[in-house]
């Protein structure tokens, strides 16, 4: 079978390092994929957001699955796209409708499902220009600090947490009236703050069953001990220590179950992947948001973890028979360690020449922001760079690997945080 993969980062080569070991995987297309990608599969140079092209694509080369990795082209609709076709909508596609995509697209829309199903979450309220200063007034009734979410997609650097009622005042109107994120924020969400230890859990259902996928922790900030600004992701472990049997029982009766059931209730096409991220509040699980895709740099921790063949699972979820497939774990810890490039999450330099990557040994090397240049070299072409993966008995024994294999590649302005998984040692 033929299979088209949509995106270009991190997460992308890993999901294209797994599919590629499936025996049913003929082909593999990556668009536009990265230089780690074209070691796997073949690069095709298409925007992930040109449906006709991808249509036109999928039926040229008798694709069997489509597996869209980044959240841009589910939420303008591509999965809506490919049904409103007699030939594409035969083809599965791993993704939410354009509707269920607003999970992710809409934090109101989140929001309110999450109440709407009673699913546990933090107090909220939505606000615009014409209700700025009913804003004001509902961060002068939480307990700081205050939480201020854009309702669009803003690239992961959309939420503001500040501890001064009248900094949050202001960020309120910067975010709304000076459309600090663009058309993102002409909405903003205000909620109130859970105090805790955040974990990530992912989902696989077709709609009416699920399984669930091996959980991680990931890390958000730019510095060690989390400081500065926030980035796409700095690093991630899985399993997480703290995600004890008795807690994971708790996200699957309490959100996983009622999410999965919320979504057939109310009527919303659902196929593929449910990011959740929780907060642990005194060993209670809340919701902090839903993606609609894998999360990134967790898949490069999760899915190295599935044991199985992924294209079986996937295929399962786009034809509704998931309820079929068994879903294996690896039970080991997988460390990640994310390089970036010098200056990120602000400016950073493109078409630095790399080497060592090459030397993975016992690590996966994932590439999220690379290229090739004219000369056969790779160079970075992204914030994030690559993603380091290594495998041990415990967490420490993990992020040596990763570590060691850190200290090989070489490029010009390298930059990693040091204290990847030490928090969950009780070292941070």
């Amino acid at each position: 079978m033929n299979i088209l993969l949509l995106g270009s980062g991190g997460r992308e080569h890993a999901l294209a390092w797994k599919l590629a070991q499936s025996p049913r995987c003929s082909r593999l297309f990556v668009a536009p994929g990265n230089a780690g990608t074209a070691l796997v599969g073949t690069n095709v140079s298409m925007s992930v957001t040109n449906f006709d092209a991808i249509g036109r694509f999928v039926l040229e080369q008798q694709v069997g699955l489509v597996v869209v990795g980044p959240e841009e082209p589910l939420v303008k609709g591509i999965r809506d796209f490919f049904e409103a076709d007699a030939n594409l909508k035969q083809v599965p596609l791993i993704g939410p409708s354009q509707l269920g995509a607003q999970l992710e697209g809409s934090k109101d829309f989140a929001k309110a499902f999450l109440t709407r199903h009673h699913i546990p979450t933090a107090r909220y309220k939505t606000f615009t220009s014409d209700n700025l200063e009913e804003g004001y007034t509902f961060i002068d009734s939480l307990p700081a600090p205050y939480v201020l979410k854009a309702d669009g997609l803003a690239a992961g650097k959309g939420v503001v947490i500040l501890e001064d009622a009248e900094a949050a005042k202001a960020e309120l109107k910067e975010m709304i009236v000076g459309k600090k994120f663009g058309a993102a924020s002409t909405q903003v969400v205000i909620e109130e703050f859970l105090r805790g230890i955040e974990l990530s859990v992912f989902v696989l259902t077709d709609g009416r069953s699920y399984r669930l996928l091996p959980e991680a922790k990931d890390y958000k900030r730019i510095g060690d001990r989390d400081t500065g600004p926030n980035t796409g992701g700095m690093g991630a472990v899985s399993p997480v220590p703290f995600a004890t049997p008795e807690f994971l029982k708790k996200v699957e009766e309490r959100i996983v179950v009622p999410t999965v059931q919320g979504l057939a209730h109310d009527g919303i096409a659902y196929n593929g992947f449910i990011f959740i991220g929780l907060m642990n509040v005194g060993g209670d699980p809340y919701v902090i948001e839903y993606n609609v895709r894998m999360g990134d740099p967790e898949t490069e921790a999760v899915i190295p973890r599935i044991t199985g063949d992924l294209v079986e699972l996937l295929l399962a979820t786009g034809q509704g028979r998931l309820s079929e497939v068994p879903l294996a774990i690896d039970p080991r810890t997988a460390v990640t360690v994310v390089l970036v490039s010098g200056g990120y999450p602000n400016d950073y330099k493109k078409g630095i020449q790399v080497s060592g990557h090459s030397e993975g040994g016992e690590s996966l090397v994932f590439h999220a922001g690379t290229s090739g240049n004219e000369r056969g070299e790779v160079v970075t072409n992204g914030g994030r760079v690559f993603a380091i993966t290594s495998f041990g008995r415990d967490i420490a024994s993990a992020r040596a690997l990763s570590y060691a294999m850190a200290d090989k590649i070489r490029y010009e302005g390298k930059y990693h945080r040091t204290d990847i998984g030490l928090d969950l040692l009780g070292e941070h």
